[in-house]
């Protein structure tokens, strides 16, 4: 089988260019990266992104990416058996609508699922977030105190975190 990439999506408001200091990172852990650029709007528009990346080998890939673009790998991850998918600040709702979550394609994931999120993330309530990560086979959930929407004051320990992951499947 060939080496394992990673595939990384940027949030709502990034481009793959703001996803750099990620692949920089995993490249320097080992790691085989790259960001892609998704199509701004409603996740579903951008999955079609995302699924004609690993179209020819889907097993040869983790995906993920941040908040907006590990949404768009997560639903990917329903319906594509890829490798592994990698969850960094998972948008669970939408500030302040706690009662909206983000979660009905989850039970559909199969593949192993590392989620990296800050407490004090606006876009998932820890609680809720913990209470939610069983919907999913086989998960893994590490939160960084502090730490709000997005992993920059805590990037190496989430990118070692990552590239553990990565290696292990």
């Amino acid at each position: 089988m060939a080496e394992l990439r990673v595939v990384l999506g940027h949030g709502a408001s990034g481009t793959a260019a703001s996803m750099r200091p990620h692949v920089l990172g995993l490249e320097r852990r080992g790691i085989a990266a790259e960001a892609i650029d998704l199509p701004k709007g409603k996740a579903e528009r951008a999955v079609p992104v995302f699924a004609r990346r690993v179209a020819e080998d889907p097993r040869a890939f983790v995906v993920g990416g941040h908040s907006f673009g590990g949404r768009v790998a997560s639903m990917l991850a329903a319906d594509t058996p890829v490798r592994g998918l990698v969850l960094l600040s998972y948008p669970l709702h939408r500030p302040g609508h706690a009662e909206d979550l983000r979660v009905e394609h989850w039970p559909r994931i199969e593949c192993p699922v590392l989620l990296l999120s800050g407490e004090s993330d606006p876009f998932a309530k820890v609680d809720l977030l913990r209470e939610n990560v069983p919907l999913l086979r086989h998960a893994t959930l590490h939160t960084y105190p502090g730490v709000q929407h997005g992993l920059s004051p805590v990037l190496d320990d989430a990118l070692d975190r990552v590239a553990e992951f990565v290696r292990s499947l």
